[in-house]
């Protein structure tokens, strides 16, 4: 049977109406301000929808009253698990596919193989697209079920070499330790969420912690030898340019080479739905 593809179909009334595979879902989408294109009869023909609650979490509702079985789709040169969590995710971030082509692109003005870390790194996407390109992938998030995921993702692309190291640690503790034992990368990926609790519960604010983190990031890149940083968010308060000016401002290797924008995800009508915000750039 031919690999089953993602596609967005219709966006508005901050809702969106996605093909993912053979299921059809309805999930949130806070940026679609605007009408739908679709009647609703189209939406309608959802085979399950998520409602989002107060506290994050959110409740799903299934044509049927059952969830369907994990399945498996293609999307952005990979093969990625799909599995509705709790939270409204699927297991990918459809917007991030455009970063994995600039990461796998990367390979050509890099040594090889190149060193690289993925922070907050979910359920592997960009860890994959880099080991894709040759490199030697360290993949960390603090979630366990995170790293099974990813792990589950690697199975499902056979032709991926295992040059990743799968790692289940608060991203604090292990950028620390990594400065003492003297770590090196070439490249740093990062997606960190609005906000966090630490091992102690202690709150992290991506506001107030991010500037920090990126300059211990900093001490962790290379400093003879070409290297990038890909730094994106979904946190209201931050624009595409205050990603740009936090890298030019903490790493001398972005300045006048670091480019932003926006993520986003194209309907079927050619409709540009926003998804987040991204700055990145590769040192000379």
């Amino acid at each position: 049977m031919p690999m089953q593809h993602y596609l967005l179909i219709d966006s508005g009334h901050r809702r969106k109406l996605e093909q993912i595979g053979h299921i059809r879902l309805v999930r949130p989408a806070p940026n679609a301000f605007w009408p739908p294109l679709c009647d609703a009869s189209e939406w309608d023909t959802a085979d399950g929808s998520f409602e989002r609650n107060s506290s994050g979490g959110g409740t799903w509702t299934w044509k049927g009253g059952r969830a369907p079985e994990p399945w498996t789709i293609s999307h952005g040169g990979l093969s990625l698990l799909i599995r509705p969590t709790n939270f409204g995710h699927l297991g990918f971030f459809a917007e991030q596919s455009a970063n994995w082509d600039w990461l796998r692109s990367l390979a050509p003005a890099l040594p090889q193989p190149a060193r690289t870390l993925n922070l907050f790194a979910y359920s592997g996407g960009a860890s994959l697209a880099m080991a894709q390109a040759g490199a030697q992938v360290c993949h960390l998030d603090a979630a366990k079920g995170m790293i099974e995921w990813g792990k589950e993702n690697l199975a499902l692309n056979p032709k991926i070499p295992e040059t990743i190291r799968w790692i289940a640690d608060d991203v604090f503790k292990f950028v620390g330790r990594e400065l003492k034992r003297g770590a090196s990368y070439h490249g740093i990926v990062l997606d960190p969420p609005s906000f966090g609790r630490g091992a102690q519960g202690q709150v992290w604010k991506l506001e107030d912690g991010l500037l920090d983190l990126l300059s211990d990031c900093r001490k962790l890149l290379v400093a003879d030898a070409p290297h990038f940083v890909l730094l994106s968010c979904h946190s209201p308060g931050f624009s595409p340019l205050s990603l740009a000016r936090m890298l030019e401002a903490v790493f001398p290797g972005s300045r006048g080479l670091a480019e932003s924008g926006e993520m986003s995800v194209a309907e079927s009508s050619g409709r540009v739905l926003p998804a987040g915000i991204y700055a990145r750039f590769l040192s000379k």
